[in-house]
């Protein structure tokens, strides 16, 4: 799943449960649940790397944070429910700074919690540039039909 999408339901999570701890629980665990979803990647050639991507990213990441941040200025969200909201928007993303932490530091921890995330991508099986795992139409519709309803769950009181 792409960032906005995971930030989305992180969101949602927070804006509708108000204890922390489940909060973190429940954003953790349907990330993982998400990431057995098929979906496309940020890596859509042999020839893509780090560099070429990173806009990818941040447009990403703004997107899903722009909407998050206008559901709460917009609703007028009290202080405790906003950052509950952040709460679930922090922790549903946590995994994939984990693996970023992992790939550029190598920490023997960080390494178990990667191989763990990469268990739950079904489609990892798949060899790296096969139709199933590219950035296509087909590949996005469970981020796209996740986001929406996230986003409506997020915009009503």
């Amino acid at each position: 799943m792409i960032l906005a999408t995971h930030a989305l339901t992180g969101a949602v999570i927070g804006k509708n449960i108000e204890s922390p701890v489940l909060i973190i629980i429940l954003s953790l665990a349907i990330h993982f649940i998400m990431d057995g979803l098929r979906h496309g990647e940020y890596f859509d050639s042999r020839i893509a790397t780090t560099k070429d991507t990173w806009w990818k990213v941040a447009l990403d990441l703004s997107a899903g944070l722009l909407l998050i941040l206008s559901a709460i200025f917009f609703q007028k969200i009290n202080l405790t429910q906003t950052i509950n909201v952040l709460l679930g928007t922090f922790f549903s993303m946590f995994p994939d700074l984990l693996t970023i932490l992992y790939w550029k530091f190598h920490f023997p921890l960080l390494g178990k919690i990667k191989k763990f995330h990469a268990l739950c991508h079904r489609y990892d099986k798949f060899p790296k540039y096969s139709p199933e795992r590219l950035w296509t139409f087909r590949n996005s519709l469970n981020d796209i039909t996740i986001s929406l309803l996230a986003i409506i769950l997020l915009f009503i009181k």
